[in-house]
């Protein structure tokens, strides 16, 4: 006797507002579109960067401002604020980093193409980029 066929799994469109709220994304997908925003972050504050690194190369009294903007503010901009932009910047940079070494590696090595390593360096890129920013977080607020 043969054996019945085996039934075909049955794919269907999601609902964006029923099915991805319960979704469990794995981390790298978390990675995959973290890699996205960090890009964008990066991108949006270009002008910003670009304004840092201009006050911080051009004088001593250009440089002063700059310092001064970690404490005292940007006119009506208080420290407390510019920091955590900076923050966000650490965050995007070192996150984008991260990532951007992990898919390399990916394809590169042939042998990096498996769901073991994937899951591990995903976890491996978060853990860095989160764990990095905190110690230079820290070092942005004053903490040490």
């Amino acid at each position: 006797m043969t054996e019945p066929a085996k039934k075909r799994p049955e794919f269907r469109n999601i609902n964006a507002f029923t099915d991805l709220p319960s979704y469990r994304l794995p981390a790298a997908g978390w990675v995959s579109i973290l890699h996205r925003v960090s890009g964008v972050i990066m991108f949006v504050l270009m002008p910003f960067i670009i304004w840092m690194f201009d006050k911080s190369i051009s004088s001593e009294l250009s440089f002063a401002r700059f310092s001064g903007a970690f404490s005292q503010g940007l006119g009506f901009v208080p420290a407390w604020f510019v920091k955590l932009v900076v923050l966000a910047l650490i965050w995007s940079y070192l996150h984008h980093f991260i990532a951007g070494v992990r898919h390399l590696w990916m394809d590169v090595s042939h042998k990096a193409v498996s769901k073991e390593f994937g899951m591990t360096s995903a976890r491996v890129t978060l853990v860095a980029s989160l764990l990095l920013t905190v110690v230079l977080g820290a070092k942005l607020f004053g903490l040490y």
